[in-house]
C-alpha cells in the first residue's frame, strides 16, 4: 500500500476498535499506516491480542510504546525486513542494471529520483 494522505493512519482507533481480541495485526506496509498510539493503546488495554511491526509511523525511530510492548510479549518487532526474499533482493539487483545500462545508453533511466520528487 503506498502512503498518501489518503493512506496516512488509515488503521486509525476507530478501526483498530473494529478488530476481535483475538485478532494479530501486522503491518508490512508503510509505517505510517497505522496509528502507533492507537495500537499501542489497545495492545496494553488487551483489546488487541498482539501485533507484528516491520515498518515504522517514525522510522527509523520506534515508538517506546511499543518497545515497552515488545518486552511484554504484545508485539514483535522487525528491522523493516519484509522485502528481504531472494526474489525481491534478485528483483532489485536487476532494475539496478537495467537502470545503469539505460543510463550508459544515454536514456533516462525508469526509477530516477528527482530531487523535485522529494
Amino acid at each position: 500500500m503506498p502512503l498518501h494522505e489518503s493512506t496516512r493512519r488509515l488503521i486509525d482507533r476507530r478501526r483498530i476498535g473494529l478488530l476481535k481480541p483475538t485478532a494479530v495485526l501486522v503491518n508490512t506496509a508503510r509505517g505510517a499506516v497505522i496509528d502507533e498510539e492507537a495500537l499501542a493503546d489497545a495492545l496494553h488495554e488487551g483489546t488487541l491480542f498482539a501485533a507484528g511491526i516491520d515498518v515504522y509511523e517514525n522510522e527509523p525511530a520506534i515508538n517506546p510504546k511499543l518497545v515497552r510492548l515488545a518486552k511484554a510479549g504484545k508485539v514483535t518487532l522487525l528491522p523493516h525486513m519484509g522485502s528481504a526474499t531472494i526474489e525481491g533482493r534478485v528483483e532489485m539487483g536487476e532494475k539496478v542494471i537495467i537502470n545503469i545500462r539505460t543510463f550508459l545508453d544515454n536514456h533516462k533511466p525508469p526509477d530516477r529520483v528527482l530531487p523535485s520528487m522529494l
